[in-house]
């Protein structure tokens, strides 16, 4: 009876033990993740600010630190963005992530840019020839000279990238790859090859110019900038992604296209006549859904 006792003494003090160990790793870990996420804060905001006055003016409109935030990015993370462009979105990713993650680019396939129908020879030889330029110009960043970057094409994906992506930006370029989708598959294509590209678990961040739910489908299939929010959950849910989370942070109620409208006729672009121009600035820019999925 007395060894039972002692033996119950020494399970009880073991156990004891145990937990304070437990909790005192608990604690270690939670201290951990609260200086990560101070750290991830302090390096968006570094990044953020280091940017000229002119990048820094269309913050209002397109709300980086909540979007990226939203998106999970971090550093040293694998990032990928979609249709680059100028480079105002991968002025921010680019130090972001840093020297021990790495960013992407990818663009549109070489041959969709003739199917516009608006671009001289020169300038789809100048889009074409942005992709191989794309490392060079993120070299020349401030604060991402020793990020690792490279850039492909849809339809182009390297074999060794796949699978290696923590996270995809794709911001406001998704419409043009469904006004091709029935001519040429652009749009499940490109779908496909974000899921190809993705870690499992891993995040494509989506924020896209916004048609109201009642439009006419045929004026919402991205020719005029605009697609429905739930149009653009199916795409992405049909081609393996789930649904996981969501933001207004990018929303105008102000915008309220019609059939016929096109997002360019706001702000920044401004194509519209001479006497809308002020009713259109006083809008501002498009409504925008901002959608997460993950890869399961």
């Amino acid at each position: 009876m007395r060894k039972n006792k002692e033996k119950i003494m020494r399970v009880n003090e073991l156990l004891k033990r145990t937990g304070v160990c437990l909790a005192a790793g608990l604690l270690i870990i939670a201290g951990s993740s609260k200086a990560f996420a101070e750290d991830s804060d302090a390096a968006l905001a570094a990044a953020l600010d280091a940017r000229n006055d002119d990048l820094k003016a269309r913050d209002g409109a397109r709300n980086p630190e909540e979007t990226l935030k939203l998106f999970g990015v971090e550093p040293g993370m694998t990032v990928l963005e979609v249709l680059p462009g100028g480079g105002w979105y991968t002025k921010i990713l680019a130090p972001l992530v840093g020297s021990e993650g790495a960013i992407y680019g990818v663009n549109y396939a070489d041959d969709m840019w003739a199917m516009f129908g608006l671009f001289s020879d020169e300038a789809i030889a100048g889009r074409v020839a942005s992709t191989a330029a794309f490392a060079g110009n993120v070299a020349g960043y401030p604060g991402a000279a020793d990020v690792p970057a490279r850039a492909f094409t849809f339809g182009a994906v390297p074999d060794e990238l796949k699978g290696t992506v923590d996270v995809v930006v794709m911001v406001r370029a998704l419409h043009n790859l469904n006004r091709f989708e029935a001519r040429a598959a652009m749009r499940s294509q490109a779908i496909d090859d974000l899921y190809t590209l993705v870690k499992t678990g891993g995040v494509v961040g989506v924020v896209q110019h916004r048609a109201p739910a009642d439009a006419d489908d045929s004026w919402a299939d991205g020719s005029s900038g605009y697609l429905k929010e739930a149009a653009v959950i199916a795409m992405f849910q049909q081609a393996g992604f789930e649904l996981a989370g969501s933001s207004e942070v990018n929303a105008n109620p102000n915008d309220k296209p019609e059939t016929g409208d096109i997002v360019w006729r706001l702000p920044p672009s401004l194509r519209t006549s001479p006497d809308q121009k002020e009713a259109m600035s006083a809008i501002g820019e498009s409504d925008r859904m901002t959608l997460k999925f993950v890869k399961k």
